[in-house]
């Protein structure tokens, strides 16, 4: 099996060596370089190729929301979690928009920490909803109105069973939980999946969630379950 490669971006030594220790001893990743700023960033991707980067939002120089709006632009760019010390962090949700996989509490215990690494190189995102919910929340105000109205214009291109997949994905929900609920096969949800990221130009799932719920999505559907 290919390791999965991993680069470690924060301004803090002890965290990173604390994290090189960590997943160093796991015989899956290999970690292939750390970085201490957002600016160092770029060129060490050219080197070491990571799948995937774990990467503080905030640094002295170049942030982490500046380093993965600018690595999620590149061809082939490696998939981005973010580290905060926050919840409900404007800065995290900015990410995620940014088109990071999902995010991780620097405090989460090391095997969370793996399992996250593992489950975005594999395609998953690391983002429960309840967090999402917790983030929005958090963001809400008066971009909200601005961001709904756009949101709605960007979700009409997409086909019934589209939309009902983008719901699906905002909820949290795996492929195979969605081809349970809709009646679809495995591979008939990826292919929805990926229409839905060309369609609407988007990154990753986590961008479809923040989609789904900018436009009223996902609080229509709580409406139909009547909760």
């Amino acid at each position: 099996m290919t390791a999965i490669r991993l680069l470690l971006v924060d301004d803090d030594p002890l965290v990173r060596a604390g994290l090189s220790f960590m997943m160093g001893g796991a015989a899956d990743i290999e970690i292939v370089g750390e970085a201490a700023d957002g600016g160092e960033v770029e060129a060490l991707v050219d080197r070491t190729r990571p799948d995937v980067v774990l990467m503080d939002i905030r640094m002295p120089s170049v942030d982490g929301l500046t380093a993965t709006q600018r690595l999620r632009r590149r061809e082939d760019a490696p998939q981005v979690v973010v580290l905060t010390t926050f919840h409900a962090d404007d800065q995290v949700l900015r990410a995620l928009r940014a088109g990071a996989a999902g995010f991780v509490l620097k405090d989460t215990p090391p095997a969370e920490i793996l399992d996250a690494v593992r489950r975005v190189a594999a395609g998953d995102p690391v983002l429960s909803p309840a967090v999402t919910r917790q983030l929005m929340a958090h963001a809400a105000g008066s971009a909200a109105d601005n961001r709904r109205t756009r949101a709605r214009e960007r979700i009409t291109a997409l086909a019934e069973r589209e939309r009902e997949v983008a719901v699906a994905v905002g909820r949290g929900l795996s492929n195979a939980e969605i081809a349970g609920t809709l009646f679809m096969s495995v591979a008939t949800v990826k292919a929805h999946v990926s229409r839905i990221l060309a369609r609407l130009g988007l990154n990753n799932r986590v961008q479809i969630a923040l989609l789904a719920y900018d436009a009223g999505l996902l609080e229509e559907e709580d409406g139909h379950d009547g909760h």
